[in-house]
């Protein structure tokens, strides 16, 4: 039994006081409570936490909290730390392995948005009500962007960047999103936070883009008007292979088997961020590589490429550069990715498709093999998507038509067959 008088607490229980104090007259009370935390290892002396606030009730309920969390396990102590301080060292520490130009974009992300609107709040402060405003309100007023001039400098007023507001897209908001719940997931793995508040927030559905391929009589029109132009191997490799822009720029000739018909696509070529003009070879989007077993007429252009290389090497001898890409230009040094999209711009217009991207030919590509009877996981794996499925989602209406198609088919054979044993009953009866 407790000693008589003995004001000590159980152990654990914590502790709650009234406080008063006197300034300028006036008398301010509230209410305090203290909890111990944990002892330090070198003194054995308790450290405690302590709570206030304006009732008895609101101090005893902040206490009752962090005991539950002491006896889970699962108190933190509290920290200062903002969500800008974390998102700085998240980006200096833990993005790495990451390709530049993604990198880029998530420093981006961090910078126009993110920071602006939540770069002061407390860490441990940080809700999911609070983030799920923050992403409405770019979904309504857009959000702040850095301005630059046509030569892509960035403007500043009085020493300053310039911002101007600009409403952003389902699609922007969900890359926002992606990056502040990746950094606020390491908080939780590193016991800097206990539950990441973003796991909590509702996104607007991302309106998918309709994909333009070429049909048939664009593709004949195309191929005729690159019969002459100095990228013709390139854009029909392209077509019939649906490679990116940066494979097919970045493709070297230690990747293609000539004699077996294949291409292995490991690589890509991509800007340096920072350095207009300068470009360096990377992994593939999804960091695999895959292997195309190609046409012969895509080996027949790889061939007469090859051979046009010899020829130019010849003719400007010490000045080639031997770095081994297959599509390049009259030295032997890559082509610029931006270069051929606008060469394939020009064609486009020419030939009454404006609109037309370069990555419309991928497109084409992936409906023409379907359309021949490829299945989805043979599509898949040359396209170089993650999965099957989301193949099917990008193409699921040419899987469709392809239905309804394969419905006709059987119609047609059914009203054969069916005419067929008539003609034959009336022989018989006959």
């Amino acid at each position: 039994m407790a000693r008589k008088g003995c004001k000590r607490g159980a152990p654990n229980g914590g502790s709650i006081r009234k406080r008063e104090v006197e300034r300028d007259g006036h008398t301010y009370t509230w209410w305090e409570s203290r909890v111990t935390t944990g002892y330090d290892l070198d003194t054995g002396k308790q450290i405690q936490r302590s709570f206030s606030g304006k009732s008895q009730r609101e101090v005893r309920q902040k206490m009752q909290a962090a005991l539950v969390d002491l006896n889970n396990h699962q108190y933190q102590k509290p920290s200062k730390m903002t969500v800008g301080e974390w998102l700085e060292t998240w980006e200096q520490e833990y993005l790495v392995g990451i390709k530049p130009l993604t990198k880029l974009s998530y420093t981006q992300h961090i910078r126009n948005h993110i920071l602006p609107a939540l770069g002061n709040r407390k860490l441990q402060d940080l809700s999911g009500p609070e983030i799920q405003k923050f992403y409405n309100q770019l979904l309504r007023e857009g959000g702040k962007i850095r301005c630059h001039d046509k030569d892509g400098n960035l403007m500043k007023k009085d020493g300053q960047p310039v911002y101007v507001s600009v409403p952003l897209s389902a699609k922007t908001v969900k890359n926002i999103h992606g990056v502040l719940h990746k950094a606020l997931e390491k908080a939780v793995k590193l016991d800097y936070i206990r539950t990441n508040p973003a796991d909590s927030c509702e996104l607007s559905r991302v309106e998918k883009k309709e994909i333009r391929p070429l049909d048939d009589r664009n593709i004949s029109r195309f191929m005729e008007a690159v019969q002459n132009h100095p990228f013709r191997a390139l854009f029909l490799t392209t077509l019939f292979t649906g490679m990116r822009r940066g494979e097919v720029c970045g493709l070297c000739w230690d990747c293609v088997d000539l004699e077996r018909g294949t291409i292995t696509i490991n690589k890509q070529l991509q800007n340096i961020p920072g350095q207009p003009g300068a470009y360096r070879l990377v992994s593939t989007k999804n960091g695999k590589g895959r292997t195309l077993k190609v046409s012969h007429f895509v080996v027949d252009l790889l061939c007469q490429q090859k051979a046009e290389q010899e020829k130019m090497k010849r003719l400007v001898g010490e000045l080639w550069h031997d770095e081994g890409y297959v599509f390049c230009n009259a030295v032997g040094a890559h082509l610029s990715p931006s270069t051929v999209y606008h060469n394939f711009k020009r064609i486009a217009s020419d030939i009454g498709i404006p609109a037309a991207r370069l990555h419309d030919l991928r497109h084409s590509y992936a409906v023409v093999s379907l359309q021949a009877g490829d299945d989805v996981k043979t599509v898949q794996s040359n396209l170089g998507h993650h999965t099957a499925a989301f193949t099917l989602d990008v193409y699921g209406h040419v899987i469709e038509q392809m239905k309804q198609a394969s419905a006709d088919r059987m119609d047609a054979y059914i009203r054969t067959v069916s005419e067929a044993k008539r003609e034959t009953k009336g022989r018989t009866s006959g």
